[in-house]
């Protein structure tokens, strides 16, 4: 068989039972380890630094060094736009991701990661700002409307929450009122918006560029 572009880097993932893993060495006597993960192997999607490590110790390390950014997402109606949020969320640590209006979603995309990452549901925006108000966030509105501040230029505040909407009628204008501030993704081409999870990302990754200490970087 041919090799495509998506095998081309194609290699175990995970790694094997501790003894096939670790000929010879004796097994760690660690709470934070997973017996049956130690017996069978460990495949899920962590970085290698979690091996064997069970679900419980993985949120409490994360818990440990987690950023002061949360994420807040509007009505959304697409579960795979839900789950690439999570899903980057988690890759970059943030908080918590707050939902607003639904409660069941296809978790697929979230690549399991929901796992790992906090989340928490509001059945109106209004909840979402009153939490913030409580924990000293700054809300942070994400859409490309009229009088926006350039994300590329923005300084957004520490303790902060991006707020997004769904995709076509972006952040709900209740929201915009509310918000401390809308910032706006520069774009070049001739579509209108980008996709809403791919917004998150860059405008996470904004926030990681200005806030976040590197040097704990995986």
């Amino acid at each position: 068989m041919t090799l495509g572009p998506t095998e081309w880097q194609a290699r175990r993932i995970g790694v094997r039972k501790w003894e096939e893993e670790h000929p010879g060495i004796p097994r760690p006597n660690e709470a934070r380890l997973d017996p049956e993960l130690l017996d069978n192997g460990d495949t899920r999607n962590v970085v290698d630094a979690y091996r064997y490590w069970t679900r419980e110790a993985i949120v409490a390390d994360i818990d440990s060094r987690r950023h002061a950014l949360h994420i807040a997402i509007e009505n959304f109606e697409n579960d795979a736009n839900i789950g690439t949020v999570v899903r980057t969320a988690n890759a970059f640590a943030v908080d918590t991701v707050h939902i607003v209006g639904r409660r069941r979603w296809n978790r697929r995309g979230a690549m399991v990661t929901d796992r790992y990452q906090h989340l928490m549901h509001h059945d109106a925006t209004n909840t979402v700002f009153e939490y913030a108000r409580s924990q000293g966030l700054s809300v942070v509105a994400v859409d490309n409307t009229p009088g926006c501040v350039p994300l590329e230029t923005a300084q957004l505040p520490r303790r902060c929450m991006l707020l997004f909407g769904q995709e076509g009628p972006g952040v709900t204008q209740d929201a915009q009122d509310l918000a401390e501030m809308t910032v706006s993704i520069a774009q070049f081409g001739s579509t209108r918006s980008i996709n809403a999870g791919v917004a998150a990302g860059i405008a996470m990754h904004t926030w990681i560029r200005q806030h976040a200490d590197l040097s704990r970087a995986w």
